[in-house]
């Protein structure tokens, strides 16, 4: 029971790191939409969303690895672990655009206008009310 406890507090921990990333780096794409001709502003967000996606990145790994001894070792499933992974599933899609744009910067890309940004900026907190109320409520 205590390496369950340990396994799943560290996948929860690394998750919520995790969704820092995702909450953060599309408010820095606001920002850098924004930002204007500001070459040093823009320098300092590139640098900081880079450096945020990086480690976001290791920080969903290290998740999902914890997740696979949770599902494998301890035999968590059910019909609520689908759901949930596919909703997990759309949230690394939607940190992976965001990460695109950034990279695309590098390259001439424009990004989206700052009205865009802000919605696109809102979608995790509905995709993670879902992975939350599954994880909890377990339905099916």
């Amino acid at each position: 029971m205590q390496a369950y406890l340990w396994t799943k507090t560290a996948h929860l921990v690394f998750v919520m790191a995790w969704m820092g990333s995702v909450f953060y780096l599309p408010r820095i794409l606001v920002n850098l939409a924004e930002a204007g001709a500001e070459p040093v502003v823009r320098a300092r967000l590139v640098l900081m969303g880079r450096r945020l996606y990086r480690f976001g990145h290791m920080m969903f790994g290290f998740a999902v690895v914890l997740g696979l001894v949770l599902w494998l070792h301890f035999n968590i499933a059910g019909g609520w672990l689908h759901a949930k992974l596919v909703l997990v599933a759309l949230m690394l899609a939607h940190n992976t655009i965001a990460g695109r744009w950034l990279k695309g910067l590098d390259k001439g890309r424009a990004l989206p206008s700052s009205k865009v940004l802000r919605w696109f900026n809102e979608a995790p907190v509905l995709l993670l009310v879902g992975v939350v109320y599954l994880v909890l409520a377990k339905p099916f």
